[in-house]
């Protein structure tokens, strides 16, 4: 990427909202997956950079959360400026305000807002009303952040993104929405195999491909893990049942009986494949003890890359 390029991309990413990888082009993306690794290296070099001092995120949280609270805290104190944690019950939100005038007071307190909530549909209603940028750090259907960070995790460790293929095994959820879509836009082949009744939404899937069609990825969905999995340098799962839907659990374990990632599954998968989780993840349950603790696992450098990958996204749309 040219230097003119970046300068370009840097300026057309000021003030935009960071709402899904769908929104953001090949060029954008990969721009931040570079900004992030900078970031990091900065930091893990004792480097101080504060493009945002004297700024302020508040940061919405209608779900709870480990790895997105203390990240998004954390990386936007190193970036030079300061945290609002607020809780739905800490908001008028509770009470039932229009989370459209919420949008606007916070616009004039507030340099950026981060939402981690359920519906999707409160996130674009945020952003539409809001007046400063805003993250999404989570919704029903899509999470950004984590494939951002995933993405660069990748590239760290295979040293290329393009011609790789990612597996995915389980729910059709946020998690395989985000990670489809941004496959799909930097020339990944993906493979996702889902029981049937939990699919990804179709017209993610839909979006999906013809992204592939313009990048020259392949994007399969398909029944069979082995199938998936077959040949994939990358092994990625996620929880059978996604918060909010607790209740499904048992059901949902007779469904995804045969979905487990484990030693089995794969040997399907090139030696040196990467084994990832979005985590928490449930032990014994979508993976194996031997997976997730063994040789081929990133899940710790993927958990902290979250930290770089959404500093890079504050300093870019802050």
């Amino acid at each position: 990427m040219t230097a003119t390029l970046q300068e370009e991309i840097a300026a057309r990413l000021k003030g935009k909202d960071f709402l899904g990888l769908v929104d953001y082009t090949k060029e954008e993306i990969e721009y931040l997956i570079a900004l992030g690794i900078d970031l990091k290296s900065k930091l893990k070099a004792g480097e101080t950079y504060q493009p945002l001092k004297g700024k302020t995120l508040g940061m919405i949280f209608e779900k709870s959360s480990t790895r997105t609270r203390v990240s998004f805290e954390v990386g936007i104190y190193q970036l030079g400026g300061q945290p609002l944690f607020l809780s739905k019950n800490d908001l008028q939100l509770g009470r039932g305000e229009p989370i459209s005038d919420t949008a606007q007071v916070l616009s004039r307190y507030l340099d950026g807002i981060m939402i981690r909530t359920f519906g999707h549909k409160r996130v674009v209603e945020l952003a539409r009303a809001a007046t400063v940028p805003v993250i999404n750090g989570l919704s029903d259907l899509s999470h950004p952040c984590q494939a951002l960070a995933d993405y660069q995790t990748i590239l760290e460790k295979k040293g290329r993104l393009q011609g790789l293929k990612v597996a995915y095994i389980g729910d059709g959820n946020n998690m395989l929405h985000s990670l489809l879509v941004g496959a799909s836009k930097l020339g990944i082949d993906f493979a996702a195999a889902s029981p049937e009744g939990y699919d990804a939404d179709p017209e993610m899937v839909a979006i999906a491909k013809e992204n592939a069609r313009k990048s020259g990825s392949n994007v399969r969905l398909v029944r069979d893990p082995r199938e998936a999995a077959e040949g994939a340098d990358v092994i990625y799962t996620d929880v059978w049942a996604s918060m909010g839907f607790e209740e499904e659990q048992k059901e949902r374990e007779k469904a995804f009986a045969n979905y487990q990632v484990n030693e089995e599954l794969a040997k399907y998968a090139k030696p040196d494949y990467l084994f990832m989780h979005c985590l928490p993840a449930h032990r014994g349950e979508e993976v194996s003890e031997g997976v997730i603790d063994g040789p081929n696992s990133i899940i710790f450098d993927q958990a902290e890359n979250r930290l770089h990958a959404q500093k890079a996204i504050m300093a870019a749309i802050m």
